[in-house]
């Protein structure tokens, strides 16, 4: 379109986007990367289905309802 503005390639992102591309060749498992799998993958969804229960048993009892069955 507009004629004379050649883009200047950044050595850095060009690299990163290169590794993002090939990530799952690279990729390798390790100790952090299964703990950090295990946290963000088990832990913290388990962490806020527990405190989202935990909510809705408080409303329930704030209003004298018996607690709402769920999951666990």
């Amino acid at each position: 379109m507009a004629g004379g503005m050649e883009v200047k390639k950044n050595k850095f992102v060009e690299e990163w986007g290169a590794a993002r591309e090939n990530l799952e060749q690279n990729f390798r498992w390790s100790r952090r990367n299964l703990a950090l799998c295990g946290i963000f993958g088990i832990l913290v969804p388990y962490l806020v289905y527990k405190g989202t229960v935990r909510d809705f048993h408080m409303q329930d009892e704030d209003a004298g309802r018996p607690p709402r069955k769920f999951i666990f």
